[in-house]
């Protein structure tokens, strides 16, 4: 008696089953990977350029989380033999299996070995320059009246103004404030835009806010992207046909870019 019934290799083909055990691997993997990379960031300070402050310690509990999961799902891994291995559920999926978590791992690795990029002027001038922080923008408890004028931040004085918009008021105060040059097209030569980032949530919602700055020479002595304390003066300009608050330099002078370029 044959029989037939019995298929004609009962072998499980052994590239599945390695594919079969090492798909939950790389699930296991990706999720530690995603922990370590935001506690790296958060300990080489470099959590600051892609988050607010105030939201550090849901990135640093998420990582912890992602880690405890990680290593909890490997141990069960681990102490699982190949006789207990139970086929793996069938679900509809964007990507075929494992694709989803091989990205996520990628984009890991990626993280852990290339360094987060300040924003620069060309990511201001995509996103657009502004010298007012839009009401919607700027947070009122941000804002201080009686700040002394050469105190100001260039934050500060963008906040001002956006409170009390009127340049000639604010003509002939003191004015010393840091910030990255940036070469709008329609300023001329005897003008660059000074600005700096704010960020209210993260990288992704950051937008430049900066002032105008009249130069005692042309702004070909300042590329793009220079990172520069400012002082002088506020004066009225027109520029593109606007009455605009706008410095006029004393004096220009070349400063390493900050540990935090960013402003909250």
């Amino acid at each position: 008696m044959t029989n037939d019934s019995l298929p004609l290799n009962s072998n499980p083909n052994p590239k599945s089953k390695l594919r079969n055990l090492l798909m939950p691997w790389l699930d296991v993997w990706a999720i530690i990977a995603w922990g370590v990379l935001i506690l790296k960031y958060w300990v080489s300070g470099k959590l600051n350029l892609l988050i607010h402050p105030d939201y550090f310690w849901l990135a640093i509990l998420g990582a912890i989380g992602l880690l405890i999961v990680g290593f909890f799902k490997a141990g069960q891994l681990w102490q699982r033999r190949p006789r207990d291995e139970a086929p793996n559920p069938q679900h509809l999926t964007l990507f075929p299996p494992g694709w989803g978590s091989a990205l996520m791992l990628t984009a890991a690795i990626l993280g852990l070995t290339i360094t987060p990029r300040v924003f620069a002027s060309q990511t201001a001038l995509d996103r657009g320059v502004t010298e007012l922080v839009a009401a919607t923008r700027a947070q009122p408890q941000a804002f201080r009246a009686t700040i002394r004028p050469e105190e100001r931040s260039l934050v500060d004085w963008v906040r001002t103004l956006n409170v009390y918009p009127e340049p000639d008021a604010y003509t002939g105060q003191k004015v010393k404030v840091q910030g990255f040059v940036i070469h709008p097209p329609e300023l001329g030569k005897e003008y660059l835009f000074l600005a700096r980032f704010v960020i209210t949530c993260c990288a992704a919602d950051a937008y430049p806010a900066g002032l105008p700055v009249k130069l005692p020479n042309t702004s070909n002595q300042y590329p793009a992207d220079t990172w520069l304390e400012v002082e002088g003066q506020m004066i009225t300009e027109t520029l593109s046909g606007k009455r605009q608050l706008t410095i006029a330099a004393n004096s220009l002078k070349n400063i390493p870019q900050p540990k935090n370029p960013y402003v909250y």
